[in-house]
């Protein structure tokens, strides 16, 4: 699930910039992950770098395109766009993924293909110059691992 963690801050995002588009969206633009004040689940090695580019966000999608770079400086890079009403979509072959907006939060649960869960909620910080997603993975025999996604913006 160590891709869906990121995967999933960037689809996390997707209600709040959908709300935050007509007020000049704080989202928009590019969010560089911060290795050194984040928290990776225990046995998951963190990925040398990952950004997120977000290029739309409004009531009907987001468009945004996740970078990630391995340990050997293999980057992957992919593009989503996501229907914005809160129900549960395929983001792939073997996962799924909702999302809800509170007042002052986002939270997306993603459902793996073996029943594994990851659920996380994010919220900007430093005056919309941090984005900081914590979150649990949680495997269908009850074993949970929490983490700490921060990313800055680029």
């Amino acid at each position: 699930m160590k891709i869906w963690r990121g995967l999933g801050v960037v689809l996390a995002l997707w209600p709040v910039l959908a709300w935050a588009a007509g007020q000049g969206s704080p989202f928009l633009g590019v969010w560089h992950w911060n290795k050194a004040d984040s928290k990776t689940p225990p046995g998951e090695p963190p990925p040398a770098a990952m950004d997120l580019v977000f290029e739309r966000a409004d009531a009907l999608h987001v468009r945004w395109t996740v970078t990630l770079t391995d340990a050997t400086g293999r980057k992957t890079a992919d593009t989503y766009d996501v229907p914005a009403n809160g129900e549960f979509y395929p983001i792939d072959a073997d996962t799924s993924a909702a999302f809800t907006l509170g007042s002052d939060s986002l939270k997306a649960v993603f459902r793996g293909p073996g029943g594994e869960t990851d659920t996380m909620t994010c919220r900007l910080a430093n005056a919309g110059a941090r984005l900081v997603c914590t979150g649990e993975i949680a495997s269908p025999d009850g074993n949970k691992a929490d983490y700490v996604d921060v990313y800055d913006r680029g």
